[in-house]
């Protein structure tokens, strides 16, 4: 089916109380095992490429475009959206390449920079029909906001929002980019009063380094969008390794990527599932693609 947009996966979710799947492509394999996951388990996914995807691919057309067709191809719900990019010409050149939706992360600069920058990106992409997230205070593990003892205040979220005009916000309650080990304690009480306060749906950057059961109470809590990117990097990775290890003389990459994606797919089709609470809730009869 075409790309969904983003904003209609965020609503939905929204209003059935129950977390969007939000996962980091790094490489087209990884994309591909992102929308199987989705097919598999008939759950919306947004497809997230970072800036420093970006970089890594050299730019973003080749690895934007790649999944943008994926989506398109998909019959599953699938967004495409730019993920922390900390340049507004990469925001901008991304809604110009038919993403459903970015993040302008202006969190490194002050508050009323911060603004500016992201009224600029928000104004340029709602007059295209695309959905902007931000975020307020840096993220943890990129010297930020997800940083221990780091906490979105209410009062400025709900500011930020009115005078950005975003549709999402990113917000700091505990967790941190690239951990390995799922230890992250959230504060579940910040999370609800954030809810309260904020009138856009909240989503949680670092999701790779919180357990199971703190996800599920975070997204009951007011939770939306749930980013993944190192926990399911970690299982394409061990694929690879386990495969190498067993067969050392493989030269051919095909052999050991193809059993990477088909971890990565397992375990994002599990990740989906836990994050839809709404679906579980009503004992697997709620439509989980709306």
């Amino acid at each position: 089916m075409p790309l969904v947009p983003t904003l209609e996966l965020l609503h939905t979710a929204a209003a059935r109380r129950t977390g969007l799947a939000a996962f980091n492509v790094i490489l087209l394999e990884t994309a591909e095992a992102l929308v199987g996951a989705a097919e598999r388990t008939g759950r919306p996914v947004v497809l997230q490429i970072s800036q420093n995807c970006v970089r890594y691919h050299g730019g973003l057309d080749p690895i934007g475009r790649a999944t943008l067709a994926l989506a398109n191809d998909s019959p599953a719900h699938v967004a495409v959206h730019l993920d922390h990019a900390e340049d507004p010409e990469l925001a901008l050149h991304a809604v110009d390449l038919g993403f459903g939706s970015v993040m302008y992360d202006g969190s490194r600069l002050g508050y009323e920079e911060n603004v500016e920058a992201t009224v600029r990106v928000v104004e340029y992409a709602h007059a295209r029909e695309v959905a902007v997230e931000a975020e307020l205070g840096e993220i943890g593990g990129k010297d930020g906001a997800h940083a221990p003892g780091v906490r979105t205040d209410p009062e400025e979220a709900r500011r930020f929002v009115t005078e950005t005009g975003v549709d999402a916000l990113a917000v700091a309650v505990g967790s941190s980019h690239a951990m390995t080990e799922r230890t992250a304690e959230l504060d579940l009480s910040l999370v609800e009063l954030l809810r309260r306060e904020v009138p856009v749906p909240l989503v949680l950057h670092g999701s790779s380094g919180v357990a199971d059961g703190t996800i599920e109470a975070a997204v009951r809590s007011g939770i939306t969008k749930v980013n993944v990117s190192t926990h399911l990097n970690r299982f394409f990775t061990d694929a690879v390794r386990s495969h190498l290890a067993a067969h050392p003389d493989t030269v051919d990459p095909r052999a050991y990527v193809r059993e990477a994606r088909a971890a990565a797919t397992g375990e994002a089709a599990r990740l989906m599932t836990l994050f839809d609470v709404a679906a579980r809730a009503a004992g697997g009869t709620e439509t989980a693609q709306r």
